[in-house]
């Protein structure tokens, strides 16, 4: 009886660690750890039944919800657990070394990996239980990242760290095209490799005698902030010499905002603008980060009302123009659609707007989000996405830099080659 009860416990320890396992690994292992589970499943039951007695029965219930509890709750411990081990260079550079009198910039973004790694969200999780944020009980993180892992199968991949190195690459054809062959780019990614001090150090072991840090970021955010303390914490100006600056992000930027303008005019294919609804669906934030950031949300919010205006002004109807969040605050999409159509509209419009390079929130949460609405089956619905690599998009991330660069000449600074034009 003891032997039985015994095995159950094993058995069923067994199953929690592998049933969390399945729920949380890389693709490509489904298939094993779905079979393990299953064949173990069998395997528990079996030893159950077989025995009848009802005193061992009644016993090995409870027994098998307790062993099945204990391994998954432990294994969830451990995953939600683990450390970010991203790549870091040594710096080899030695203090006091001028460096070759060349600037470079850091593009600094969020980033997303390109196939399912859960890596960003632990750390996400780990930040919501640092500020006491409630999001997710902890037994219940690892279906989130079956979620997760079922959108990045669904979408087939993130296009995020592609577009941005497109754009990265976009943005240095400004410099070569105005004759500036000096400045070098690094790019770099809060939640990818590499990161923001990697990043740095990158530059100043090829001999940069300064550095501008491209944020290329919608809002002042605990994200940018996160970037800032990475790189801050490596002492580049004390110890070196070189001076770090920051660009700031987006959300002023006069450029960006007249972009969405201009895509959406691109995309009204034959329809009048009466008959057009454009919705900036922003990310969001927990409201007890408000608080800490409180930047983020009306930056956000500011951003997206001066492109609302804009709209207006190029001839859109007001009461066809809409904000909505993603997450963590109202409205959402789906009932600013219906209203939309309630309106009149027949084509619906929409953007990830604070999202900079198409990821998995613009290439399937927002669209999920949107297509909620109940509406007519002869609406149609246009994703315009994240910000992307638009020419216009990468002139207001140069203008932001060239404004840093020329701040340092103003103020002095040998060291800043400004570019031609």
């Amino acid at each position: 009886m003891i032997y039985v009860w015994l095995i159950t416990l094993v058995l069923s320890f067994a199953l929690g660690v592998l049933f969390l396992k399945f729920l949380t690994v890389h693709p490509l292992e489904i298939g094993r750890y779905s079979a393990l589970t299953a064949i173990l499943l069998y395997l528990t039951l079996i030893t159950i039944i077989q025995n009848r007695s009802g005193e061992v029965l009644i016993l090995s219930i409870p027994l098998l919800v307790i062993g099945f509890v204990g391994g998954y709750g432990l294994m969830t411990w451990r995953f939600l657990g683990r450390e970010d081990h991203r790549y870091v260079p040594e710096i080899t550079r030695e203090p006091g070394d001028q460096g070759k009198g060349h600037t470079a910039v850091v593009y600094f973004t969020h980033g997303e990996p390109e196939t399912y790694d859960p890596i960003g969200w632990i750390n996400q999780f780990k930040e919501f239980d640092e500020h006491g944020i409630k999001f997710v009980p902890f037994l219940i993180r690892p279906y989130f990242f079956y979620i997760l892992r079922k959108k990045y199968l669904q979408v087939g991949k993130s296009d995020h760290r592609k577009t941005h190195h497109m754009m990265l690459r976009s943005l240095e054809q400004t410099f070569r095209d105005q004759g500036d062959m000096d400045t070098k780019f690094y790019i770099s990614f809060l939640d990818d490799e590499p990161r923001p001090d990697a990043a740095v150090i990158q530059a100043l072991n090829d001999g940069a005698s300064r550095i501008i840090v491209g944020e290329v970021f919608l809002t002042i955010s605990n994200h940018t902030a996160e970037g800032k303390e990475l790189i801050n914490e490596l002492n580049v100006e004390e110890k070196y010499g070189v001076p770090v600056n920051f660009t700031g992000p987006l959300w002023d930027s006069e450029t960006l905002k007249s972009m969405f303008v201009h895509r959406v005019n691109m995309n009204l294919r034959g329809h009048e603008k009466s008959d057009v609804g454009v919705l900036l669906v922003g990310h969001g934030q927990p409201d007890e980060w408000d608080e800490e950031w409180p930047t983020e949300t009306s930056q956000e919010t500011s951003f997206r009302e001066d492109i609302l205006k804009l709209l207006v002004d190029d001839g859109f109807k007001a009461e066809t123009l809409s904000q909505a969040w993603m997450e963590f605050k109202e409205p959402k999409p789906a009932p600013k659609v219906e209203e939309f159509v309630a309106n009149g509209v027949k084509r619906v419009l929409y953007f990830s707007a604070a999202i900079s390079a198409d990821a998995m929130h613009s290439q399937y949460d927002t669209p999920e989000l949107v297509h909620r609405a109940k509406v007519p089956e002869d609406i149609e619905f246009l994703n315009l996405g994240a910000w992307n690599n638009d020419p216009i998009v990468i002139q207001s991330i140069r203008e932001k830099i060239d404004r840093v660069l020329h701040q340092s000449a103003l103020n002095g600074e040998a060291s800043v080659i400004l570019p031609h034009g």
